[in-house]
């Protein structure tokens, strides 16, 4: 326990206090309102995309600081294609999720084995998707609408992808809600005390008991009042049980799997990887098979909540993915990155474009910011590895 310290714990929640401390200010700049309950759902929802996104472009980041520019306008594309089959054709909606997954693993397939295997630099090839399917989508919505918009898609797939779990009316305590928070309550107290219980046994550094307690009650709280908020509007968002269980099943094959470790390993040093028997062709093949999957899953949440597919749809995601991961602490080299920090990353752009649009901040101007705070977070990156002796 001696390298415990608040300098240390400072340091490595450096991130969490700072997505604090901008809530804050747009609490009072915005006189309250974005603490709303609505505002909380609408946080979740309109972001719902940036943490899929997020976890997709995290895998390929990991490889070595590679990029995916394709998947805004591959965004794009699905929900065209989506509203073709769906509303055009009035093909049911269990079969045309499958056709949209076959088209994503597809893209993926071409993809990876552009990038893995015939060794195209990364940005090259999702370049070529990124003016390609845009004007492809649009194509194909300007071809069957006359407002390049198809809508009235049918209500369950709605539901899947843009509704609420136990949906109650807004004002009125969602009981469900309240006891999903408290399960999750009691499933993260017990986490951080079998964690701790866990080192302890084996002899590795373990926080003190203390710290664990004012960490639990912390999380708590925010779980609290995060289902509070949401038991208020309605209930749960059905993105939300999407985003937390991409969100935990990711967290796992970075932390618990071979396959997690060989994103690390081939992202620190690609030679080192290879020698150690490591295919790095293949780790390569997956992550962009995997981002092109999960950019299907982030075009069905933004169709649905818009209830249209329309050729805007997916504008700069790409760099909304890239920044949540940077902003997030994964390194721009590759190498290293968490799912939790990714997840903090795309929680502080949500609240700051959140924040923005309540303060009616001109679109240039929210650029602006965004890409201030992107400098700031690579800079940031670069300080601390320079002063923790890394290169």
């Amino acid at each position: 326990m001696n390298n415990f310290s608040i300098k240390n714990v400072l340091k490595k929640n450096t991130m969490i206090i700072v997505m604090f401390v901008v809530y804050i200010f747009f609490v009072i700049m915005t006189n309250g309102t974005i603490f709303d309950s609505s505002q909380f759902t609408a946080l979740i929802t309109q972001n719902a995309y940036v943490f899929v996104l997020g976890a997709g472009m995290l895998m390929c980041m990991l490889t070595g600081g590679n990029i995916d520019l394709s998947v805004g306008s591959f965004v794009c594309l699905v929900g065209a294609i989506a509203g073709v089959v769906s509303v055009i054709h009035l093909v049911n909606t269990p079969l045309t999720l499958l056709i949209l997954v076959g088209i994503g693993v597809l893209y993926g397939v071409i993809l990876g084995y552009l990038i893995a295997f015939l060794h195209i630099p990364p940005w090259i090839a999702t370049l070529a998707g990124y003016l390609a399917f845009r004007g492809a989508g649009t194509e194909i919505l300007t071809s069957v609408s006359t407002t390049s918009a198809i809508s009235n898609f049918p209500a369950d797939f709605l539901a899947i992808f843009s509704g609420r779990v136990f949906e109650s009316p807004a004002g009125t305590l969602n009981i469900p809600c309240l006891v999903f928070g408290i399960v999750c309550i009691g499933l993260v107290v017990v986490l951080n005390f079998t964690s701790r219980a866990g080192k302890v046994k084996k002899g590795y550094e373990a926080e003190p008991m203390g710290y664990v307690i004012g960490k639990s009650i912390l999380e708590a709280a925010i779980i609290g009042l995060l289902t509070y908020k949401l038991a208020m509007d309605g209930g749960i968002p059905t993105v939300l049980i999407w985003v937390v269980a991409i969100m935990v099943f990711y967290n796992f094959i970075c932390e618990k799997t071979v396959i997690g470790r060989h994103f690390m390993t081939v992202g620190g040093n690609a030679e080192t990887a290879r020698l150690s028997g490591i295919n790095n062709k293949i780790v390569m093949f997956v992550a962009y098979l995997n981002m092109s999957v999960l950019t299907v899953i982030a075009s069905l949440m933004v169709t649905a909540r818009f209830k249209a597919a329309n050729s805007f749809a997916g504008q700069n995601f790409e760099m909304d993915a890239i920044s949540a991961c940077i902003v997030g602490g994964v390194s721009a080299y590759g190498g290293a990155g968490t799912v939790f920090g990714m997840a903090i990353g795309a929680t502080l752009i949500g609240i700051i474009n959140l924040g923005m649009s309540l303060m009616g901040l001109d679109q240039n101007w929210q650029k602006v910011v965004k890409g201030g705070v992107l400098l700031a977070a690579v800079v940031f990156d670069i300080w601390t590895k320079k002063n923790s002796g890394k290169k």
